[in-house]
């Protein structure tokens, strides 16, 4: 997530740090370096511009203090004005109180609405919500029927009628919902594969007759100002109240989640970080802008691990990381348990300090699992306890029984490696006691 801007941004920190005091030159070359990097990550270019101007003006009106080091004021003052340009606040659903909430979801073809409503969905039942999905598209082929499993695969109910004016499906949904006092209705409504004016009188028509709580526009991340475009005419169609931004688990520039809540004044309210039904997050500014500058994200990393790791498998790991012991079968057992979480890279962008050159090359996806999982097996228990004793021929063995090449194998040992660092790295990290507890999965 946001690769592009956090590797750039680590070089222009990398600089910062080691100035002697804040100069006009150095601010200029600076705000240069910055506007550069925001252009580059396809950030709207007035919003560039703008945002280039108020560091510029802050840090030309900044007092060195004499216990913080000029350099770190100026990251500081970065930091800042980013967590503005996103929105500053997490931004939350305004459900009201009467019963059903309606939340209608509005976008592009290809965005991934569909599966947004049942993430979203996912997220309320979380929140001790009863949610009613209802399939409002039906214009794209197999829409109706995608919703109706994704409903399944969260046990959530789908109203439908197959064929029909959108509009009604809408208001008999919510009669629906009003009659099994459901609190929350989710409408899936079409999309198309540009903005035309067809779909956006239905979408107003449908609107105006169900009256919604939250309009929320769903949009693709990775697809930088054409998102930023479609934001806005979506906003001057409609009053919408959110932004929820897909696919940012992907290689996405960055630039429409800088970019969109200034240009449509609409905040983003959710983000999509993964193809799993679990993997919507409230949108929270300066979590983000954490890790887009380098800073980490220890509350996110928490809240995930206390809903993956087991109590007694994390104390189990933390007396072997104390007693150096940490063996390819714990680095089997981690990375299966680190895959239910995310990306290895997303889970270690959130580490405050965390090297990006040591992240590259770590990502695992599920073949790759199943690969490593296949070399391990092929190992002695003493080749697994202590790696340091596969030599040429082990290696060539191993090769042999598992059907990886020997390079793979290579490949794997030096993640092992890398991975004990992280974790070394992970539990010397200064943060309180019960924080760092919590991070482990130990209450």
């Amino acid at each position: 997530m946001f690769n592009q801007l956090a590797e750039r941004f680590e070089s222009i920190f990398r600089d910062l740090r080691g100035l002697g005091k804040i100069t006009d030159s150095n601010i200029q070359q600076t705000s240069r370096e910055i506007r550069r990097v925001l252009l580059e990550a396809d950030v709207n270019i007035v919003v560039a511009k703008d945002f280039v101007n108020r560091v510029k003006d802050r840090a030309e009106g900044t007092k060195v203090l004499k216990s913080i080091k000029p350099g770190e004021q100026f990251i500081k003052i970065i930091h800042d004005e980013l967590v503005a340009l996103l929105g500053n606040d997490v931004k939350t659903l305004e459900l009201g109180s009467k019963k059903p909430a309606v939340i209608l979801m509005a976008g592009l073809q290809g965005a991934g609405k569909t599966t947004t409503c049942g993430k979203l969905a996912l997220l309320l039942k979380k929140q001790k919500k009863s949610v009613m999905l209802a399939a409002a598209d039906v214009y794209r082929p197999a829409a109706i029927e995608q919703l109706v499993q994704v409903g399944k695969s969260i046990d959530v109910p789908v109203y439908e009628q197959g064929a029909g004016d959108p509009v009604a499906i809408c208001q008999s949904a919510v009669e629906e919902a009003k009659a099994s006092k459901t609190d929350v209705v989710i409408l899936d409504t079409a999309g198309r594969l540009h903005v035309d004016g067809e779909m956006m009188n239905e979408i107003q028509e449908i609107s105006e007759a169900v009256s919604p709580n939250e309009i929320m526009f769903v949009v693709d991340g990775m697809t930088g100002q054409d998102a930023v475009n479609s934001a806005k005419a979506f906003a001057a169609a409609l009053p919408l109240t959110g932004t929820i931004l897909t696919k940012l688990d992907g290689d996405a520039r960055g630039g429409a989640a800088v970019s969109i809540t200034a240009v449509t004044g609409v905040p983003i309210k959710f983000i999509g970080v993964s193809e799993k039904v679990e993997g919507l997050e409230p949108f929270d500014p300066e979590r983000i802008v954490n890790r887009i500058l380098g800073f980490g994200d220890v509350v996110s990393l928490v809240e995930k691990a206390q809903d993956f790791v087991n109590e007694d498998d994390a104390k189990k790991l933390e007396e072997k990381l104390k007693n150096a012991t940490f063996d390819l079968d714990d680095f089997r057992k981690q990375l299966k348990q680190i895959k239910s979480m995310g990306s290895l890279n997303q889970i270690m962008s959130m580490m405050p300090g965390m090297n990006r050159k040591l992240m590259k090359g770590m990502d695992f996806d599920d073949k790759k699992i199943i690969w490593t999982d296949a070399i391990i097996s092929s190992m002695t228990f003493e080749e697994r306890k202590n790696p340091s004793i596969i030599d040429g021929s082990r290696r060539s063995r191993i090769s042999k029984g598992s059907g990886r090449t020997v390079q793979e194998i290579n490949q794997l040992l030096k993640q092992f490696t890398e991975m004990k660092k992280m974790m070394k790295k992970m539990g010397k990290m200064k943060m309180p006691k019960n924080l760092k507890n919590q991070m482990m999965g130990i209450n």
